[in-house]
């Protein structure tokens, strides 16, 4: 049988991409590990793995914004078993900050939150997009480059 981590080095960029996806969302996943294993066992470019990974995880966390947008906390807290004092205090941190804060969605645990509470308060799509780019691109660019140097 198939290891996960098969499957996604079996599919490449898509896989990347794919597990990168995954990982924005509200699915408890390492991108950074799947990116890793590409990197490391494969002859993949290193700038495209970047790419694909950080389109994927962007489109994760615009998945989880949306949600946000047409869910209220009640609702998104039962979907996505995410407990509503986090998603509570996480809205009220974000609220105090605007779009700027989705540059740090990339982080474990609260990541999720911050883009589902920047959909709640319906943040500029816009702003939350590109600053999800730029933290997500920045992330990956940090991993690949550990993983390249280790090589």
């Amino acid at each position: 049988m198939e290891s996960l981590n098969d499957f996604f080095i079996h599919y490449g960029y898509f896989g990347m991409g794919l597990a990168s996806f995954l990982a924005g969302t509200f699915v408890p996943f390492s991108s950074e590990a799947v990116m890793g294993a590409l990197l490391a066992t494969t002859s993949m470019n290193p700038v495209l793995t970047v790419l694909s990974g950080t389109i994927g995880n962007v489109m994760g966390s615009m998945f989880n914004y949306y949600l946000g947008r047409i869910g209220n906390i009640h609702q998104i807290t039962r979907w996505m078993h995410i407990k509503e004092s986090k998603l509570t205090a996480t809205k009220e941190y974000v609220e105090k900050r605007g779009s700027w804060i989705a540059f740090f969605s990339f982080l474990p645990a609260f990541g999720t939150a911050i883009s589902i509470a920047l959909g709640i308060l319906r943040a500029n799509v816009l702003g939350v997009f590109l600053y999800t780019l730029a933290g997500k691109l920045l992330r990956y660019i940090m991993v690949a480059y550990s993983v390249m140097a280790l090589k």
